[in-house]
């Protein structure tokens, strides 16, 4: 009888330690680009954000995996009755990962700093309707706006409106100091970025202990790191890999949505870009389909103007430009260019561009339109095509979320000019009401549209793959992060 208990007590410790062992607390996520540095609130790359935000840095709100604005180190807030004061209530005993408190100074100190002359933050336009910051009490701060503007409060979520701390501010670049439920353990340049649970996290303690994001800019290697195990998830894998995993039940395969949108750009002041019929020919000699098939594996979802399908206040316009060859040399023929002409064509080097270049090359040469292909290096893109204007039509994904506004923007790219247009962005800068924003974005949509100011294509997907026993990745992206705060290995 004690043999048996014994053989029984060894089973169940047998059996114990399988279940502790399965359910592992590291993580090593594949990442395709490098930051250039660790501070989110003094640069645009994307990767920056990528690592570090929700999982080191967190601000006022917080935007969740479905575009949804929520509460972070603000508990709650009040507004006042003409939209312009924002009381935030903080959360009380946070600390930063080097041990200083977390209180109201550190906030107005971090929005006084974003929006400063002298700020280098990227996005400085978020913080620019904000009049003042005053510090009420150490857990209460009033932000006074000098005008309403219903998105501040997801302005406050993005990645570059991070809380820092005037102690530590300087130095995040090379080593973040943040309030998040991970800290800063090390960067090996080139390698990878390793963060450490928090053992003095204010809210929900995260489940892993330890995340390492390996850097892996050759999508080749990314499906020989998934299957050898060194590596366990790529939020962001190659649309052209998948069918290599999509069958092993050791893997999820998740196809979500982005805020990219994916255009064929047209400089609208250039002739005879500057001709309406112009434009809608274009449109109409576009294939998205078969653009989607050839440049993102099938993946995309087509659009008709600039909003994510994702998005709540999305309006489905891709009936608004059927793929119609006779219609496009008809309103050609309007234009008083029945015989077509030349332009060029300038694509950056992401694949989605240089590919998706080439199938729209031929679609405007079956209506008479003649493109010169000219690929260029970001840089040069950059230089030419987005601060310079040189240009006759470009391909580009948009990933910044809500971004619609940027065609009432006078100095950019695309040289649209349409006083209806920015009158509709004013009037959706200045609303809080959800019924009226989503009544005025839908009206942006459609003027875009109708004004085929670009050739709009598809949303760029987010192609995951990840071991089939980790829960709480991102499936959508929102926003430009890999949110670990829910992340854990089932048992």
């Amino acid at each position: 009888m004690k043999l048996w208990k014994t053989i029984l007590a060894a089973a169940v410790l047998s059996l114990a330690g399988t279940s502790a062992f399965a359910a592992r607390t590291d993580l090593v996520i594949g990442i395709a680009l490098e930051p250039p540095h660790l501070d989110p609130t003094a640069g645009a790359a994307a990767a920056i954000d990528e690592v570090l935000y929700a999982n080191v840095f967190e601000g006022l709100t917080r935007i969740g995996p479905n575009g949804e604005v929520l509460p972070d180190l603000a508990e709650s807030w009040t507004i006042s009755d003409d939209g312009k004061v924002y009381t935030f209530k903080l959360h009380t005993g946070v600390k930063f990962h080097d041990g200083t408190d977390f209180d109201a100074s550190d906030v107005k100190f971090s929005l006084d700093r974003a929006r400063a002359e002298n700020s280098v933050n990227a996005q400085k336009g978020l913080f620019a309707a904000i009049d003042k910051v005053d510090v009420v009490d150490p857990a209460t701060v009033k932000v006074t706006l000098k005008n309403p503007q219903g998105s501040f409060l997801y302005n406050m979520g993005w990645g570059d409106a991070v809380i820092v701390a005037p102690e530590s501010a300087d130095t995040n670049k090379e080593k973040p100091i943040g309030t998040g439920p991970f800290k800063f353990q090390n960067w090996a340049k080139g390698s990878s970025i390793t963060l450490v649970k928090s053992d003095s996290y204010w809210g929900t303690p995260a489940s892993l202990d330890k995340a390492e994001f390996r850097i892996v800019p050759d999508a080749a290697a990314y499906v020989p790191a998934l299957l050898s195990g060194d590596i366990q998830a790529f939020p962001f894998f190659d649309a052209d890999s998948v069918a290599q995993v999509k069958d092993d039940p050791r893997f999820k395969v998740v196809i979500g949505s982005t805020e990219g949108e994916t255009i064929l750009s047209i400089n609208n002041k250039k002739p005879p870009f500057d001709k309406l019929q112009v434009r809608q020919a274009i449109s109409y000699a576009l294939d998205r389909k078969a653009i989607i098939d050839g440049a993102s594996a099938g993946l995309g979802q087509p659009i008709g103007s600039h909003m994510s399908p994702a998005s709540k206040d999305y309006v489905d316009l891709t009936g608004r430009y059927p793929h119609d060859v006779a219609k496009a040399k008809e309103l050609l023929k309007e234009a008083g260019l029945e015989n077509g002409f030349k332009a060029t064509l300038k694509l950056p080097p992401p694949a989605y561009a240089r590919l998706g270049g080439e199938i729209i090359a031929s679609q405007l040469r079956d209506v008479g339109i003649d493109l010169e292909i000219i690929p260029v290096e970001w840089a040069q893109w950059l230089d030419q095509v987005f601060t310079k204007k040189d240009y006759d039509l470009t391909i580009v994904s948009h990933t910044e979320p809500n971004d619609i506004d940027i065609y009432s923007r006078k100095d950019y790219y695309f040289n649209y000019d349409n006083p209806a247009f920015d009158k509709v962005i004013a009037d959706l800068g200045v609303t809080s009401d959800e019924a009226k924003r989503k009544e005025l974005l839908g009206q942006a949509q459609k003027i875009l549209a109708d004004d085929a100011v670009v050739g709009f294509l598809y949303e760029l997907p987010k192609v995951g793959v990840w071991d089939a026993k980790l829960q709480g990745l991102w499936e959508n992206a929102p926003i430009q992060a890999n949110d670990l705060t829910k992340v854990k290995w089932s048992d």
